[in-house]
């Protein structure tokens, strides 16, 4: 039974060993900037606004003679906010960045969308993504926004001669 388990550790090729060893030193990072949040915010600033820099240069570069996405704000889809941890959403913001960034410089990602089409596809991932939300709001009648509620008042202060003393 010599050939079979044996004693050798398994031999890992180079490639997954290095992409391991990278994704250690990356978290290594990452989890010592998790304290530091201001400077985190500000590195997510600079990252964004390069991006900004570069879609504005792109934008200078090529002259678009078709159909434009939504200018207004009564023209946009605004989702629900979502309640995140802030390192959380530091990090998915700075990561969407990055990615956002990269694929700038690949055309296969410049694809011209019509609006109509964008805000149908936003509506349908909304409801998908909030049905269970949406079924829990209308099982306990919750509704968003104050039309309809009912106001509450604090108790009024009693002016008579009552102390706060036991005398």
């Amino acid at each position: 039974m010599e050939g079979i388990g044996g004693d050798r550790a398994p031999v890992a090729s180079p490639l997954p060993q290095w992409g391991h060893d990278t994704w250690r030193m990356y978290q290594y990072y990452l989890d010592k900037t998790t304290p530091h949040t201001t400077y985190r915010w500000i590195g997510t600033l600079v990252i964004a606004a390069i991006y900004c820099l570069r879609v504005y240069s792109v934008q200078e570069l090529e002259i678009s003679d078709g159909p434009l996405l939504p200018t207004k704000g009564s023209d946009e889809f605004k989702p629900f906010i979502r309640r995140l941890p802030e390192f959380k959403f530091w990090y998915s913001m700075t990561k969407a960045f990055c990615i956002a960034f990269v694929m700038t410089f690949f055309s296969l990602f410049d694809v011209p969308v019509f609006w109509p089409i964008l805000l149908c596809y936003w509506i349908v991932l909304f409801v998908l993504t909030m049905r269970r939300q949406i079924a829990h709001m209308i099982k306990y009648k919750y509704i968003p926004l104050n039309i309809g509620k009912q106001k509450y008042t604090g108790k009024k202060a009693s002016t008579s001669g009552s102390s706060l003393c036991g005398d």
